[in-house]
């Protein structure tokens, strides 16, 4: 078992923002993105969600491998059990985990455009910061990890690209709306947990830090923009500022994915109208 883990955790050099393994990793993606966009935009709702389920499935056995990483250690041919606390799957990018199930399994359509909708929004905005500036998440010696962390924001990008091309012709505001009740209500969980669990950390003599979503009151925030605001005001204008940021952020991104969606289907037509007057 100790030579498999070895396997788990081999060390390699920490990539760097735009070296060959960030391109490789960003071809790949928008490769994905396109194929997948091309070949089921018009897929029937059974295929939509089979396919919201196989991306759900990725995520999950990495995110295992990922936790286990982040649990044992060897020494002396020895498992050691020493959990970090700050590689709980919770921060925002780990929302996916638990929102594609919904989207999976939900047949409602009025109750799985929340779910999708948010996939398309504040998902597909994590996704998209971490794919254009990584420089957090290869802060890890394990090139395992640097393959879990590049396929899990890779797909956040894929899935919420995937979504919004498939829900296109529901794409206006109204439907934006309804992811925010989903994105305060995993927000209001983080709270909860910033401050259950610390406490029963601190309790249990562990000293780790527990900031999920970067809003603890008791750790700063690491995040540009965002830190200096943490450091200038208190924190529950803090915790506003965050929230409005990412609903205003997120909104941005939406009404971009929307143009590249009117901007595409307006080539293909033309390109459609210019063959027919040839033939």
């Amino acid at each position: 078992m100790t030579k498999l883990f070895a396997l788990f955790t081999i060390e390699v050099p920490k990539p760097t923002n735009y070296g060959w393994f960030h391109l490789l990793c960003m071809a790949i993606i928008i490769t994905a993105t396109v194929l997948l966009c091309i070949h089921f935009k018009d897929a029937n709702d059974m295929v939509f969600r089979r396919i919201a389920l196989f991306c759900w499935l990725i995520m999950v056995v990495f995110e295992f491998y990922k936790q286990i990483v982040f649990t044992f250690s060897v020494e002396e041919n020895v498992f050691i059990k020493d959990y970090d606390w700050s590689a709980f799957p919770y921060q925002l990018c780990s929302t996916p985990l638990y929102i594609l199930p919904f989207v999976a399994f939900i047949k409602n359509q009025k109750i799985n455009d929340f779910f999708a909708s948010y996939i398309s929004t504040f998902a597909l905005f994590g996704g998209i910061v971490v794919f254009f500036y990584p420089n957090d998440v290869f802060n890890h010696p394990y090139l395992g990890i640097h393959i879990q962390t590049m396929v899990h924001h890779g797909l956040q990008v894929v899935t919420g690209v995937f979504f919004a091309v498939h829900n296109r012709k529901r794409l206006n505001f109204t439907y934006f709306l309804k992811a925010i009740p989903v994105f305060l209500i995993l927000l209001s969980i983080a709270c909860i947990l910033n401050e259950s669990v610390l406490t029963a950390l601190q309790n249990s003599g562990i000293e780790d830090s527990f900031n999920m979503f970067y809003i603890s009151r008791y750790f700063e925030n690491h995040l540009p923009l965002l830190s200096t605001v943490y450091q200038s005001v208190d924190w529950i204008i803090f915790l506003l500022v965050y929230t409005f940021g990412f609903i205003v952020a997120s909104f941005i991104v939406y009404s971009i994915i929307i143009g590249i969606i009117k901007l595409v289907n307006k080539l293909l037509l033309t390109s459609s109208e210019k063959q027919d007057k040839h033939a």
